[in-house]
């Protein structure tokens, strides 16, 4: 079900930094140095081709390094794999602090930053794997309804502040709020379901996603959340990865005989997912009695609530893995098996 993402680093000849913006893209390639700047559109793309042509650079022997930008590079990135050029993407602040103290800024010494960085860390870059077309609309439209849910939340607040002063539900004001609401539950409800369709109509994507409900505390949100962030656990080999990547995994802090902090998890985290496992932990506390005998009497022993639901959430994320694995729903004999 693990697929691998390496790259043969070895057949890589040239590296070219990337720093997108929402209507250009600033390219530099570090062997030999040359700069390009191209328009963020299809024109620019097939223009850096001949660019290609120009520098004497084998697609077959290129990676490209960028930073996450969002939906700046969404259509970069389906070019890069219509024409079969590896890329990579990085963490802006990795390439920020892996460069030190420097002085100075343009999107111009931004590309040469991430090319120099790229050729440093070649040995270790990894190749995005192209996503599906059902993957891709997914994301897009979890990421829609996840801003349309916000901005639910944020008027749902708005009218409870509008009730503390006194106005009734048939102020006018309130009548307002009401129907914008009304509306924005109606545009949730429209992107579920095709989110639904979207995976009933992949049996891979189906699988998983009935394989991972059927854990106690895991639900449609999570589920679905987990497969795009996992790109349907391709993107992630094992579950610890996963998540430092949430932000769950707890970290030693220590140092000599001065610092002797207590183990925590990193604050450099997928927030949102983060969210969705504590809220997964508070509920499987509930309804899974193995998981609320071990709260229980941990919680009585003395230690802290906060780091006993981030081992619940831990917990839920290795067995989110476990039957993914194994392609078979949970069930109790997984933990006498392990």
């Amino acid at each position: 079900m693990f697929t691998s993402k390496n790259k043969a680093m070895e057949k890589v000849q040239h590296v070219i930094g990337a720093d997108l913006s929402k209507r250009t893209i600033d390219l530099f390639c570090h062997l030999p140095n040359t700069y390009i700047r191209i328009s963020n559109h299809h024109s620019g793309f097939k223009e850096l081709l001949k660019w290609f042509q120009q520098q004497q650079i084998n697609s077959s022997e290129l990676m490209i390094v960028m930073e996450h930008t969002g939906l700046y590079s969404f259509c970069f990135e389906k070019f890069l794999q219509e024409h079969q050029i590896s890329f990579a993407k990085v963490n802006a602040l990795t390439i920020k602090r892996s460069i030190g103290l420097v002085r100075g800024k343009s999107d111009k010494i931004d590309a040469r930053r991430i090319a120099e960085y790229g050729y440093e860390k070649r040995s270790k870059l990894v190749a995005e794997v192209p996503t599906s077309g059902e993957l891709q609309r997914l994301r897009l439209l979890h990421s829609t309804r996840e801003r349309l849910v916000k901005q639910k939340a944020s008027l749902l607040n708005v009218l409870k502040e509008y009730g503390n002063i006194g106005l009734s539900k048939q102020d006018s004001i309130m009548r307002s709020q009401l129907r914008i609401i009304k509306s924005l539950e109606k545009e949730i409800s429209k992107m579920e379901a095709e989110m639904n369709d979207i995976i009933k109509n992949n049996p891979s994507l189906q699988q998983n996603h009935q394989l991972l409900q059927s854990i106690k505390g895991v639900g449609k949100v999570l589920a679905t959340a987990t497969i795009i962030k996992t790109k349907n656990f391709t993107r992630f080999t094992n579950p610890r990865k996963f998540a430092c990547y949430c932000g769950t995994a707890p970290f030693e802090n220590t140092s000599g005989t001065s610092i002797r902090g207590k183990t925590r998890v990193s604050h450099l985290a997928d927030k949102q997912m983060k969210t969705l496992l504590d809220l997964s932990a508070k509920s499987a506390i509930q309804y899974d009695k193995e998981l609320r005998a071990y709260y229980l009497k941990r919680v009585e022993s003395g230690k802290s609530k906060m780091s006993t639901i981030n081992i619940i959430r831990n917990k839920i994320l290795y067995r989110m893995f476990a039957v993914i694995k194994r392609q078979t729903p949970f069930s109790e004999n997984y933990l006498q098996a392990a």
